[in-house]
């Protein structure tokens, strides 16, 4: 896990974790305990069949709450990358009813997540 985190505020990144990835807004960036405030924006779920033609699942998590986690876990979006995702979804405003579904669907990959990297002794995140 070598990666130098030198993210800016405003910069998309993402946290992946198997087929799925939740891309990201920076907020702001806390250099001195190696975290990183982010907005999250879309959970986008692939299927797990790799010759498969379905598109992947986005989830727009925009009034999803922020997320305070270890900085070297994200990885910078590239524009090419990102922007499919992110046009039809900031094209509306997000839906009210479906609100709870995306919240739930962000706690289960928050918690896969900490699951996948909890077995790292904390050493390794701040050594980065």
């Amino acid at each position: 896990m070598d990666f130098n985190c030198d993210f800016q505020p405003r910069q998309i990144v993402y946290l992946e974790n198997d087929n799925q990835r939740l891309y990201a807004e920076v907020i702001q960036v806390v250099e001195s305990r190696r975290m990183c405030w982010v907005r999250p924006l879309v959970l986008v779920t692939h299927s797990g069949d790799v010759i498969s033609e379905q598109p992947p699942v986005v989830t727009d998590l925009r009034s999803a709450a922020d997320l305070f986690w270890h900085s070297i876990l994200f990885r910078p979006a590239l524009d090419t990358e990102v922007i499919p995702f992110l046009v039809e979804p900031l094209a509306t405003e997000p839906a009210a009813e479906t609100h709870s579904a995306s919240v739930a669907q962000l706690n289960q990959f928050v918690r896969r997540v900490w699951q996948t990297y909890q077995a790292h002794p904390r050493t390794e995140l701040d050594n980065g």
